[in-house]
């Protein structure tokens, strides 16, 4: 992870994010400190999300019709069952809340969920790395700095119930690069031959449970 030789207006603006929780189901949590005054503005978190991971987008509806968290999935349609090799990446944009401990900080919150790896050979886990997000402002006024703030190469959704464009803005700089790390349970390869013969033997026996029940209790004209 490299600073970056940026100049102090910039350098005071700070992203970070945390995934909360334990196991295939997290809350991710986003925070943002901005290096100068933006009253007036929305900030939203923008993040590509990789095919380790994904939103539900029924239960992100769920929260946003209860007003609990309001972010944009990009494609709104996905295969909540894929297992990870046969899923693709996901563009989230997240909007954050203003912070009432501090004046300059937003933060939000989103349920993510883990997707099933392939097994692999001398490990029990896959590693999902989350990139830090890129932050976005949409201001009515134009007081931002030039030298921490561009507009964003792709226009983005004024807000969760708007889909119609804003022109936002996106910095140019970051602190720091920081990453999430995700620690997914895996099979072991080695253990393909013991799985499949348990679960065939399972499941003859349960079969001939069924059959055997079904001959003794069962009418059969």
């Amino acid at each position: 992870c490299v600073t970056l030789d940026v100049q102090a207006a910039c350098q005071d603006t700070t992203v970070t994010q945390e995934l909360l929780k334990e196991g295939f189901h997290r809350d991710l949590l986003v925070k943002v400190e901005l290096g100068e005054d933006a009253g007036g503005c929305a900030v939203a978190a923008r993040m590509r999300l990789p095919p380790g991971i994904y939103v539900d987008p029924y239960e992100l509806a769920t929260l946003q019709q209860h007003n609990l968290t309001k972010a944009v999935l990009t494609p709104d349609v996905i295969d909540l069952e894929a297992p990870e090799y046969l899923a693709r990446d996901l563009l989230l944009l997240l909007f954050l809340e203003p912070d009432a401990r501090c004046s300059r900080c937003f933060r939000a919150a989103v349920p993510v969920h883990a997707r099933y790896h392939r097994p692999a050979e001398g490990t029990g886990e896959a590693v999902v790395v989350l990139e830090s997000p890129e932050v976005l402002l949409c201001c009515c006024h134009s007081h931002l700095s030039a030298e921490c703030w561009e507009p964003a190469e792709v226009d983005a959704p004024c807000s969760s119930d708007n889909a119609g464009p804003c022109q936002w803005h996106s910095t140019k700089h970051r602190p720091a690069c920081e990453e999430s790390v995700l620690r997914v349970p895996v099979g072991l390869r080695e253990h393909s031959s013991l799985v499949c013969a348990l679960t065939l033997l399972t499941t003859g026996l349960c079969s001939g449970l069924i059959l055997a029940a079904a001959c003794k209790y069962g009418h059969f004209s």
